[in-house]
């Protein structure tokens, strides 16, 4: 008996599809708003989720990304009373299984149902005995759980695939992952770096050349093309790809064939194509910056790599697992943590993703040396001030702090507390409490200062009340 919820603000609607979904021999809930919907799928497993495109707190699609990064997304089903074409294409993009026009016949929604609960029952068996060796692969957050669903059904195929997501998301990690859990594992995985190739040698570089057929081809070549045949072909930051090679590169995706340069044979080679980017391949073909066609082949089967700062539940686990590997490759004890250590790294916005917090790691366990814990002290002075300052601007709703430095120099502030930040991130941490007060005292001097004392300059400067200004002044032991 599969699990049914039909999320609708039209309570007749609601009852005639409990009604239906009984009879079909399901169970069936029922939700009246965004917002109660959301509570009831987070709060238990459905397989089919039936979803009214407008609700009366807001837009359905909105809430598609939330309902696919669930741990066990149920197959989505939009209703609408309008044709709405766009909403359609949004819906079907966003995730969803089918898009139903109210009202529809009994016998369209069965079919329609019969067919998402198929398909559900037969994802969900797979995932289930999947057993991929993710032995060098970690998270358990519910958006790179749908990943790692993707990373599956990739495993299986021997489709292309494409993988997305910013630097430092670990895309080539994914890509290596799927190709040793796929049938190619025996053959090799041959890693292109689009970002790498000349113009002048890019040929040469991907299919190879004979001896003599350019000024400097002392001897055959095999290029990489050939080396991933019978496995796996991977072209990391395929956007970068110069548009010159990617017509040539397009007929050996189409007929595996391709020509050595300087060759008059053609050769064969069956590899299996897996591409990355952390570029917007659709808009780069309405620039002409990248061929439609090609980005049609590389695409058939796309997973996103979310970035690290929408998953901050996977960095404990991220982290502890890359310490672990540090201290056995330095041959030191394992570390043990302190409470502020996690603290501090969950705090961190991680721009550079996996890959920074990785480097940043390996900062630490150096910098910890014999130590048997580490700290947030281990970690590097300019991180733990970005945490402080952002945990500041959310405390005093102080928009500036959290702007990146070159701003901040600009404006001033980094100037201002520079010398204060590195007295105090030279010794033990201090508490949050008594860094604000520090940073208050210091910005109070320094804003008296460069007004000149004049009321009025502070004020329109500081943004402060005439009374609040004062009762700060008395705080700290200040006069004008």
């Amino acid at each position: 008996m599969a699990k049914i919820l039909v999320i609708d603000d039209d309570f007749e609607v609601c009852e005639t599809m409990e009604s239906l979904i009984t009879r079909l021999t399901h169970s069936c809930d029922a939700a009246h708003s965004l917002d109660e919907g959301l509570r009831m799928v987070r709060a238990k497993t459905y397989d089919v989720v039936f979803l009214d495109v407008r609700l009366p707190d807001g837009n359905s699609l909105d809430i598609l990304p939330d309902l696919m990064a669930l741990p066990q997304p149920p197959e989505v089903i939009i209703l609408t009373g309008k044709g709405d074409p766009d909403g359609a294409e949004l819906a079907i993009e966003g995730g969803a299984w089918d898009y139903l026009l109210k009202p529809s016949s009994v016998r369209e929604i069965s079919l329609t149902l019969g067919r998402a609960l198929k398909y559900h029952e037969e994802k969900v068996g797979k995932i289930e005995g999947e057993g991929l060796d993710l032995t060098n692969v970690v998270g358990a957050s519910p958006s790179i759980k749908v990943s790692f669903g993707l990373m599956g059904q990739a495993a299986r195929s021997d489709t292309n695939v494409l993988i997305t997501g910013h630097t430092g998301t670990g895309k080539e990690l994914f890509a290596s992952t799927i190709h040793a859990n796929s049938n190619r594992r025996n053959g090799q995985f041959v890693v292109v770096d689009c970002a790498g190739l000349t113009e002048s040698l890019v040929e040469s570089t991907l299919f190879g050349h004979r001896k003599g057929a350019f000024t400097g081809a002392q001897d055959d070549r095999i290029g990489l093309v050939k080396l991933a045949d019978g496995g796996t072909l991977f072209l990391d930051e395929v956007g970068e790809m110069p548009l010159s090679i990617q017509k040539a590169f397009l007929r050996v995706l189409q007929e595996r064939t391709f020509r050595p340069v300087g060759d008059t044979r053609e050769q064969t080679s069956n590899f299996r194509l897996i591409a990355a980017t952390n570029r917007d391949l659709d808009e780069m073909v309405e620039k002409g910056e990248f061929r439609s066609d090609l980005l049609f082949r590389i695409k058939t089967m796309r997973i996103h790599l979310p970035p690290l700062s929408q998953r901050p539940e996977d960095i404990r686990p991220l982290a502890q697992y890359r310490v672990k590997r540090l201290c056995d490759y330095y041959g030191i004890p394992e570390k043990a943590y302190g409470s502020d250590f996690f603290t501090t790294l969950e705090s961190y916005s991680w721009p550079g993703n996996v890959r920074e917090l990785f480097n940043i790691l390996e900062r630490a366990v150096i910098a910890s040396a014999d130590e048997k814990t580490l700290y947030s002290m281990h970690l590097p002075r300019t991180l733990r001030i970005q945490v402080v300052k952002s945990q500041i601007a959310k405390m005093t709703g102080d928009a500036a702090l959290e702007q990146d430095e070159a701003a901040l120099v600009s404006s001033g502030v980094s100037k201002i507390g520079q010398e204060i930040f590195e007295d105090i991130f030279d010794q033990e941490l201090p508490t949050l409490r008594e860094f604000k007060s520090i940073a208050e005292k210091v910005y109070l001097g320094e804003l008296i200062r460069q007004c000149g004392g004049d009321l009025p300059k502070i004020l329109k400067a500081s943004k402060l009340s005439r009374s609040h200004f004062y009762s700060l002044l008395k705080k700290y032991g200040l006069s004008l």
